[in-house]
């Protein structure tokens, strides 16, 4: 798990700094090791997002939202 959060420590410091590319390889390289995080699917969502793939976003989001539905109810 460790490894995990340096990764995502990681990549959202690159998203801070407009690095979406490099970003989303650190989204991708968590997710390796854990498919089944909603955070990192949705971490991996914003930075696809940023770069203009709206439709790999979305896929994105959705499967976090199929892992973990917590926002559903929300307003």
């Amino acid at each position: 798990m460790e490894k995990i959060q340096e990764l995502v420590s990681q990549g959202k410091a690159l998203l801070e700094d407009g690095k979406f590319d490099d970003a989303l390889g650190f989204f991708e390289q968590a997710l390796l090791l854990n498919q089944d995080d909603p955070d990192l699917w949705n971490y991996k969502g914003i930075a696809l997002r940023s770069l203009g793939r709206y439709q790999e976003a979305m896929d994105c989001f959705n499967k976090s939202l199929n892992i973990d539905p917590r926002d559903r109810n929300s307003s």
